[in-house]
């Protein structure tokens, strides 16, 4: 069922895989803090929150369900989708995005709390630039440094060295990768035109994130945020507002096991053969 559009209605969807009760409960009473914070402000009316988990069973439909009771949730329209198994990333938001019609669309990580301001200043950045369709934040880790997760088009040198080199040989590259990070630009005023962001937040207009039908399934995980930053990009804006910011707990594909370093290499190669080849 399509939940009505209205002039300032928000869908946020959240997909989890195998969820940690204790961090999905604290990103959902940040995000709850933010919607009230915008609400009061009179730049958001209504919510719908969508949890699609992508967890075989129902042990992770447990775990959003006690989160979202510790959570106290206040969107309007609350759906767990789940039963469908790992599907990927892009494809679980997929679930979210044909199934609302809202005004805007946010895409969000279980790893990120959000700061108070953060869904205000951002409605309200969007409602001020019409061409803008898609916004990323400023983002800072849990010691409050910044991250630089809007990037420039990668070489293969580049995502090596940035994902799997050493300390010492990153640092022999620092000023290589500090270009592709856009630390040259990236600080305390807003962006336009930013090539890539990170998925950990993605708000975009729903009806542009309709119009190129949302994520990429190709892309099980990794380089869907890429992908659909270069498709948003031929039919709108793409800025960076430091003015919304959150903090993001998130950590890089080689710590995570060589599954994930497996997942990443393959959607590298999807990203490449699509886009062109830059070795260096």
């Amino acid at each position: 069922m399509l939940i009505p559009k209205s002039a300032s209605s928000l869908t946020v969807s959240i997909v989890t895989y195998r969820p940690d009760r204790a961090a999905l409960r604290d990103t959902l009473r940040y995000l709850d803090q933010a919607i009230d914070y915008a609400k009061r402000r009179g730049v958001l009316d209504a919510v719908s929150l969508f949890l699609i988990d992508n967890t075989p069973g129902a042990q992770g439909q447990t775990v959003i369900n006690n989160a979202l009771t510790e959570s106290c949730s206040s969107a309007e329209h609350v759906d767990i989708v789940c039963g469908h198994g790992n599907i990927g990333y892009g494809a679980g938001h997929n679930l979210a995005i044909t199934r609302t019609d809202t005004q805007f669309h946010l895409i969000l990580n279980p790893d990120v709390w959000l700061e108070n301001a953060s869904l205000y200043e951002a409605l309200k950045f969007m409602a001020a630039y019409p061409e803008v369709g898609l916004l990323a934040p400023m983002v800072v880790d849990q010691q409050g440094a910044r991250q630089f997760l809007c990037k420039r088009y990668p070489s293969v040198l580049d995502l090596l060295l940035r994902g799997f080199a050493p300390g010492l040989l990153r640092r022999l590259f620092r000023r290589r990768l500090d270009y592709y990070e856009m630390r040259d630009q990236i600080g305390d005023v807003v962006i336009w035109n930013v090539p890539l962001i990170s998925g950990c937040f993605m708000l975009f207009r729903h009806p542009l994130l309709v119009g190129i039908q949302g994520f990429d399934a190709k892309f099980f995980l990794y380089f869907e945020d890429y992908d659909i930053s270069l498709r948003t990009a031929k039919h709108a804006r793409i800025a960076y507002v430091p003015a919304v910011r959150i903090v993001h707990f998130g950590g890089q594909a080689a710590r995570k096991g060589w599954r994930h370093i497996g997942l990443f290499l393959r959607s590298a190669v999807t990203f490449f053969n699509r886009y062109g080849w830059k070795w260096f």
